[in-house]
C-alpha cells in the first residue's frame, strides 16, 4: 500500500471539511454583520402606530399580553380617544375540555381554548370586529399536580400572547381592506 496516497487523501478530506466550516462561519458572520434582523412593527401602517387601548378589565392577563404585544410592535399607547384609532377588547373566554381519559377514568388530556373578541374603531369612526382563537392540548397527570399547574400557567400565558399577535395581524389586515374600499 502507498502511504503517501492515503496521507494525501486524508489531507484532501480535512481540507474539504475546513472549507465547508469556513463557508458556514462566513455566511453567519455576513448575515449578522449586515444588520439583517426581524423588524417588529414594520407591517403596521402609520395610522395605527398610535392607539388608545381599552378593556373592561385593564389589569387582566389578556389585557397585559395585548399591551405588551402592541408595545413590542412599536405602537404608542395613549389615553386620549379623540381622533385616534381605539383597540378595545370586548370579551375573552377560556375553556378546557377533556380530550382523553386514562383506563381508570381519570382525565388524561385536555384541550385548552381561548377566544378573544375585540373591535377596532378607526379615526374616521368606523368600527370593525376582530377575533382570535387559540387551542392547545395539555396532558394532565394528577401525580405531578404542582408541576402540571405551573406548566398549565405557562401554556395559558403563551396562548394569550399568541391571541394578541393574531389580533394585531388582523388589525393590520383590516386597515389594508379599508384602504382598498
Amino acid at each position: 500500500m502507498d502511504f503517501k496516497f492515503i496521507h494525501s487523501t486524508i489531507k484532501v478530506i480535512f481540507m474539504i471539511k475546513s472549507i465547508k466550516a469556513l463557508f458556514i462561519v462566513a455566511s453567519i458572520t455576513a448575515l449578522s454583520a449586515c444588520g439583517w434582523h426581524f423588524q417588529n412593527g414594520t407591517l403596521i401602517p402609520q395610522e395605527l402606530r398610535t392607539l388608545a387601548f381599552e378593556s373592561s378589565d385593564p389589569y387582566s392577563e389578556m389585557s397585559v399580553a395585548m399591551r405588551n404585544q402592541l408595545q413590542a410592535n412599536n405602537v404608542q399607547l395613549v389615553n386620549s380617544t379623540q381622533g385616534i384609532p381605539v383597540l378595545r377588547i370586548n370579551k375573552f373566554r377560556t375553556n378546557d375540555e377533556v380530550a382523553s381519559v386514562f383506563k381508570r377514568g381519570r382525565e388524561a388530556e385536555k384541550v385548552l381554548m381561548l377566544e378573544v373578541e375585540a373591535s377596532i374603531r378607526l379615526a374616521n369612526g368606523e368600527s370593525h370586529p376582530i377575533t382570535a382563537k387559540v387551542n392547545r392540548t395539555f396532558f394532565d397527570n394528577s401525580r405531578a399536580a404542582l408541576a402540571k399547574s405551573a406548566e398549565r400557567d405557562v401554556i395559558w400565558n403563551d396562548m394569550r400572547e399568541q391571541a394578541a399577535r393574531q389580533l394585531i395581524t388582523k388589525m393590520v389586515a383590516l386597515e389594508k381592506q379599508v384602504k382598498n374600499k
